[in-house]
């Protein structure tokens, strides 16, 4: 597929600097950009790459002035990372999704009394048992297990070796990479006089709304009792642990390696960052914001930024950081003291001693 700078611009309502004829026909990293490819220049400390790079065509901020003559054509818009965003799913969607038909390949089991929507295509290996509903334009890959009553909506695309359990709930144009797990018991044990533990039932379910996008190796737990919840547009990213009851809300991000205690409500446009952990039975406030490798043990009020462990807001982190890194000047300060005062303690002793004496 090759496109012209001209196509480009007016795909993304964007101006053109340069030669608008110029084509290309990939997409690449700015620093990596050879002739015929097409990038794009968000963060302004890849800008040195703009006057070196080889790439055909850079996407640029509209506001964007060069300091250096450049040798691409440039198309400036509104966001170039929103903008490339939008140039690489419809990459991936020719080339990794327009040559996957429909139909179902074999071999594969799926119940009689399963549902299966139009324009759908099922994987080899794939397992779907009594009362599973598929809906339409869905891509179901192979080694997939959708337990008894799991309903998926439309436009959905279900990675390889996703296993899903009974009566999971997934909304419209959901997207779950491999190997996740959805549906799992959550972490439920009775403590016994003779200090084993009693499983206890998990009943509950997942429901997964519309629009939200989940990582591979990523767990979902299903509730004890009602749903764990996964709110419309929320994004998780790898081997997250969500556990039962968890509601995780609306257009949140969490990165990798979080782990989210039971019965924990997160409001929307959350972001937590990678190997957060956080505690069961908390409210999270809509647009907290919690750095990497932060405990939360508390309730959060609604947009406030927090950081370490156990976690603070975040002007105290910073000042709490400056400080930290500065305790070894300050022991070797305390301690410079510390002598002093004991020679100075010693010195008064000995004049007191005189004084006496005379």
């Amino acid at each position: 597929m090759q496109f012209n700078a001209q196509q480009i611009s007016e795909f993304l309502d964007g101006t053109i600097e340069g030669d608008a004829t110029v084509k290309v026909s990939e997409l690449s990293k700015i620093e990596a950009g050879v002739e015929g490819s097409l990038c794009f220049l968000a963060n302004p400390k890849y800008e040195s790459f703009l006057y070196t790079t080889k790439a055909s065509v850079v996407i640029v901020a509209k506001d964007f002035t060069p300091t250096q003559p450049v040798n691409c054509t440039l198309v400036k818009v509104k966001d170039p990372y929103s903008a490339f965003s939008l140039l690489l799913e419809k990459y991936d969607q020719a080339i990794n999704q327009g040559n996957i038909s429909s139909g179902v390949d074999e071999p594969c089991f799926i119940h009689p009394t399963a549902k299966i929507g139009k324009n759908v295509f099922i994987g080899a290996f794939c397992y779907i048992d009594a009362g599973a509903e598929v809906g339409d334009n869905c891509k179901i890959y192979t080694q997939i297990y959708m337990g008894a009553g799991t309903k998926i909506g439309n436009d959905s695309t279900i990675f390889p070796g996703v296993k899903i359990y009974n009566r999971t709930v997934i909304g419209n144009r959901v997207v779950i990479h491999a190997n996740a797990v959805i549906g799992s018991d959550g972490f439920g044990f009775a403590p016994q006089a003779d200090g084993t533990y009693s499983k206890i039932a998990q009943i509950g379910n997942v429901v997964i709304e519309d629009d939200v996008e989940i990582g591979a190796n990523t767990t979902v737990d299903r509730a004890t009792m009602g749903s764990t919840f996964i709110r419309k547009g929320a994004k998780l990213d790898n081997l997250i642990q969500i556990a039962h009851n968890v509601d995780i809300g609306a257009n949140s991000v969490v990165a990798a390696q979080a782990g989210i205690s039971g019965s924990t409500k997160i409001g929307s446009n959350a972001v937590i960052g990678g190997q957060v952990g956080i505690a069961g039975h908390l409210n999270l406030g809509k647009g907290t914001q919690i750095g990497a490798q932060a405990g939360i043990n508390f309730d959060t009020e609604e947009n406030k930024q927090w950081h370490g462990t156990p976690a603070q807001p975040l002007k105290e982190w910073m000042r709490s950081t400056v400080i930290f890194k500065k305790l070894p000047e300050v022991d070797k300060r305390i301690r410079t003291l510390e002598a002093k005062v004991e020679e100075l303690t010693s010195l008064l002793e000995k004049l007191s001693t005189t004084n006496n004496e005379r």
